[in-house]
């Protein structure tokens, strides 16, 4: 009876040991795995749209993706997820398939060019090189763009998004309530990018990582100071609402100026074409007549 007693109090303590030592493990991996979740949702949700078969691109083959990875520099699939994420994570559009994108307009504007200067083998080097080469960049300039104009709409909207924030603190809701608040009622890239930051909170990472990765995947300078306000007065213990408050004037102040700056740029704008279409157009129209009047008394016609 006393074995019995002590294999059952071991294995009792064994028990108790193992519990106690499982949560710590996987509190710690489960942030790391709520992360990844969240990552793979917004980065690769083109996966199961990709196969219906209605895409373009979707049965390209495997060797046009390693073909571009081994003419880019090392660590593009970091970069390329960056850049994925400044664009807002495009329908149907992963790292792998924009690889796989350059890949194939390398080799299919590459032989166009190349069959465009056949008859001249200087020509068809060159023009096969200009061919490969755009076809290669191509891709980049194109996610690059979508990626300044998401920016740009993330810039546009945030002195609205901010005015909504303040008034929801100051009527008595926290923080997170209130950027859940500015997330379900507005909508565009920063509402998407507010609803991101709730969820990376929700599953653990504190208010200052979850804004920080905000601040990591747009590259609004606006935005980069009020979320280093917003952390800086977390961590020293200011009234959110006064933060709030100065930011949202400074927004408003700022959009003004962008808007007067845009109107001084108009007139130099205008110019161009004023020069270049209305000119010779009112040329044409006030000297003409005369021109006809003087050729006439000169040659008789």
């Amino acid at each position: 009876m006393i074995l019995i007693g002590g294999v059952g109090v071991l294995a009792l303590a064994i028990v108790l040991l193992v519990t106690a030592l499982l949560p710590a493990r996987s509190a710690s991996r489960g942030v790391a795995a709520g992360l990844a979740a969240i990552d793979r949702g917004y980065a690769q949700r083109a996966l199961k749209a990709a196969r219906d078969g209605s895409d373009l691109f979707a049965a390209m083959p495997d060797w046009l993706e390693r073909l571009a990875r081994r003419l880019s520099p090392a660590g593009i699939a970091g970069a390329m997820e960056h850049r994925l994420d400044l664009a807002g994570n495009p329908t149907r559009w992963t790292p792998d398939r924009i690889l796989a994108v350059k890949g194939l307009g390398l080799l299919v504007l590459g032989v166009l060019g190349a069959l465009y200067g056949l008859h001249n083998v200087g020509l068809f080097v060159l023009y096969g090189g200009i061919g490969g080469f755009a076809g290669f960049f191509l891709p980049d300039l194109l996610l690059y763009n979508a990626g300044v104009k998401r920016q740009a709409r993330i810039l546009a909207s945030l002195p609205d998004a901010l005015d909504m924030l303040t008034v929801c603190v100051e009527a008595g809701l926290g923080f997170d309530a209130a950027l859940s608040q500015v997330a379900r009622n507005t909508r565009g890239p920063l509402s998407a990018e507010f609803a991101r930051t709730l969820q990376e909170m929700q599953i653990g990472l504190s208010r200052g990582q979850a804004l920080r990765g905000l601040v990591a995947r747009t590259t609004v300078t606006e935005l980069r100071a009020f979320v280093s306000a917003v952390v800086q007065a977390s961590e020293l213990g200011i009234p959110v609402a006064q933060v709030l408050r100065e930011q949202a004037t400074e927004m408003r102040v700022r959009r003004r100026q962008r808007a007067e700056e845009k109107a001084q740029k108009v007139p130099v704008k205008i110019m161009f074409p004023l020069i270049g279409c209305l000119f010779p157009a009112l040329l044409v129209v006030i000297i003409g007549p005369g021109a006809i009047s003087i050729a006439r008394s000169l040659f008789g016609h």
